[in-house]
């Protein structure tokens, strides 16, 4: 099992960046995907998550309006929309699958929101 994100970066408040997690090793468009993020001195924390076919999606309440999760299961890969910014969204962000009852996670990607 292989994730791999990418796509995090620099950016002012208010702006916006895209984050993609390419999926390998398992059947991708069977399972439910995640994201999650850390920032420096806090606990690693949910933010959005997708159903298999992308029917469903969740957002932590933080991120509601603000992000949005979606996938391209011809891809094998897990986007994450985020636009308007605040400098307290500054993280590592990963991507996480659970598959038989153990979570893999990918090494993260860091964004930074600063002026």
């Amino acid at each position: 099992v292989q994730l791999v994100e990418s796509g995090g970066g620099l950016v002012q408040p208010g702006g916006s960046l895209r984050l993609s997690c390419a999926a390998s090793g398992f059947t991708f468009s069977g399972y439910y995907m995640s994201w999650y993020r850390q920032a420096p001195g806090k606990e690693r924390e949910l933010v959005a998550g997708i159903t298999s076919a992308g029917g469903n999606t969740n957002y932590a309440d933080s991120m509601k309006g603000r992000f949005t999760i979606s996938r391209d299961n011809a891809k094998n890969t897990v986007y994450l929309q985020m636009d308007s910014l605040k400098p307290e969204d500054t993280a590592v962000y990963y991507c996480r699958v659970t598959l038989w009852g153990m979570a893999y996670w990918g090494k993260g990607t860091l964004v930074t929101v600063s002026s």
